[in-house]
């Protein structure tokens, strides 16, 4: 017989949930720290940097598409963390895009990496479903600036969104493959894109149909 009180086995279970969840902490920074530039994501790897064997690993993450998907997650939840702490709603549109990229960038520069084995290992569904957490936040400054006339309202919204977005992931893949510095990187992705979302429609050009327009 269990000759433990419940209050015991209370506390018993409180100290393994404690253990698991810094075990999975642990697992989860050593993924995002340790993912080398050719993109192998090496479970034994994580394993011995987190601290961890790989029976623990495997035991709460059964596969790498598990582990990859919860690194994701984690990810891109800093970098919604940190766009939340800038006031999309006041300010100078251009300006506030300006620190928003330069927040978003750095968090995506760390991750570029991790989301290069992401791209691999999990479906395309998935990684949009992450990154809508960034997205949205992007989408909802591009349309305050266009409200305000300061963002160029001939393109549909959802293409420039789009646009921002897959701008800052070339950066990040141009510094991974060592074309361009980080430093510098991150100063033409705000600059390429400051000047697509000021510039006016080509002489000539037509407006895109109305039904295609989106947003502002």
């Amino acid at each position: 017989m269990d000759d433990q009180s419940p209050a015991r086995r209370g506390d018993a279970g409180r100290r393994r949930r404690a253990d698991a969840e810094r075990s999975i902490a642990a697992i989860l920074d050593a993924a995002l720290n340790t993912v080398p530039s050719d993109g192998e994501f090496n479970m034994s790897a994580i394993a011995r940097a987190a601290g961890v064997s790989r029976v623990t690993l495997y035991s709460h993450f059964p596969t790498r598409e598990a582990l990859v998907d919860a690194a994701l997650q984690r990810a891109f939840a800093q970098t919604h963390e940190a766009l939340t702490e800038l006031p999309l709603d006041q300010g100078p549109p251009q300006e506030v895009l300006a620190q928003l990229l330069s927040s978003s960038w750095q968090v995506l520069e760390r991750h570029r990496n991790l989301y290069l084995v992401a791209s691999a290992n999990l479906p395309p569904d998935r990684l949009r479903a992450y990154a809508e957490l960034v997205l949205d936040r992007i989408e909802r400054l591009l349309a305050r600036g266009r409200a305000e006339g300061v963002f160029r309202d001939d393109l549909p919204l959802d293409w420039l969104v789009a646009t921002v977005y897959t701008l800052m992931h070339l950066a990040a893949e141009q510094v991974g493959s060592g074309r361009t510095k980080a430093d510098l990187a991150g100063e033409l992705v705000s600059t390429t894109i400051l000047s697509l979302l000021t510039a006016g429609p080509p002489a000539g050009a037509t407006e895109p149909n109305a039904g295609t327009k989106q947003g502002g």
